[in-house]
């Protein structure tokens, strides 16, 4: 009798330890929960993918940061918070971000803010009955408020500044290439560097460019296929056209370029006046139609 209570215990005793077993490798396989980023893509169905933080709340890019300086001060502030991640690291990136494209900056009220390829970001609190009320998740009611205001897109070829123009000879420049002071609305790539166009181009086609690519360090042709722009752009007025075997993007018939001497510094707009004021203008919205 003894030795059947015995084998009983035994049995019982084997079969407690594989419950238990098995339920702690029940338990091992639950996933853990999942973290949320501080930085993703959130997708509309008009401007595609763009920024937005953890609560899938978007953020923008201001037209006036043309050299990557915050430049909305002030009450500004209220309306356009700037964005920051304390303790920012790759990890807290969802997939699609790249960490090396996102830096801090100081704001001139001594704020921290995290830039996207150079471009400051911003939330938006637009006033509602006299309180400054953020957007929801989702809302993008932001995108193109004012002409400078943009929804921040990870994969614009075209970007929009209001800047002054300020040629080789070092004097400013008003749109119209006289001489004086003024804000002009022109278009950067999407770091933020100066475009311009030739006058002697015609429509669609490059007349500086040589075929041996042996001037293309003196104003590099912007090349690229992809048309991705700021949603206040006709986006139609757009296109591509082969140089040699090489992509260049095109506005309006114009073909876009770069100034060598820009020395790819943000914001550096030194062609305007080379070899004199109006040969290669930069590219605005209301452009004239090429011929």
């Amino acid at each position: 009798m003894k030795l059947k209570q015995l084998k009983f215990a035994f049995v019982a005793l084997a079969a407690t330890t594989l419950f238990v077993s098995c339920s702690n490798d029940k338990d091992s396989d639950t996933p853990a929960p999942e973290v949320k980023k501080e930085i993703g893509l959130s997708t509309s169905a008009t401007l595609g993918s763009y920024l937005s933080d953890k609560n899938g709340k978007s953020l923008y890019f201001f037209a006036t940061d043309a050299k990557g300086q915050a430049s909305c001060t002030g009450g500004c502030e209220a309306v356009w918070p700037p964005f920051y991640v304390d303790n920012f690291t790759a990890d807290k990136l969802a997939t699609g971000l790249t960490f090396s494209d996102f830096a801090t900056i100081t704001t001139t009220s001594g704020k921290k803010q995290l830039t996207y390829k150079g471009w400051p970001l911003y939330y938006y609190a637009p006033s509602v009955n006299g309180t400054n009320t953020p957007e929801t998740a989702g809302q993008t009611t932001g995108d193109g408020v004012g002409g400078v205001w943009f929804i921040a897109k990870p994969d614009y070829s075209i970007m929009i500044v209001r800047s002054q123009l300020v040629g080789h000879d070092t004097k400013n420049y008003k749109s119209d290439y006289t001489v004086g002071d003024g804000l002009t609305t022109y278009f950067t790539d999407a770091k933020g560097l100066t475009l311009y166009t030739f006058k002697n181009d015609n429509f669609k086609k490059n007349n500086f460019t040589k075929s041996d690519f042996s001037n293309n360090a003196v104003w590099p042709i912007y090349e690229t296929d992809k048309i991705v722009v700021p949603s206040i752009l006709d986006k139609s007025k757009f296109s591509v056209i082969t140089v040699f075997g090489k992509s260049q993007l095109v506005y309006n018939g114009w073909p876009l370029y770069y100034f060598g001497q820009d020395a790819s510094v943000r914001g550096a707009n030194k062609g305007i006046s080379f070899p004199s004021p109006g040969v290669w203008p930069v590219p605005v919205k209301d452009s004239p139609l090429a011929i």
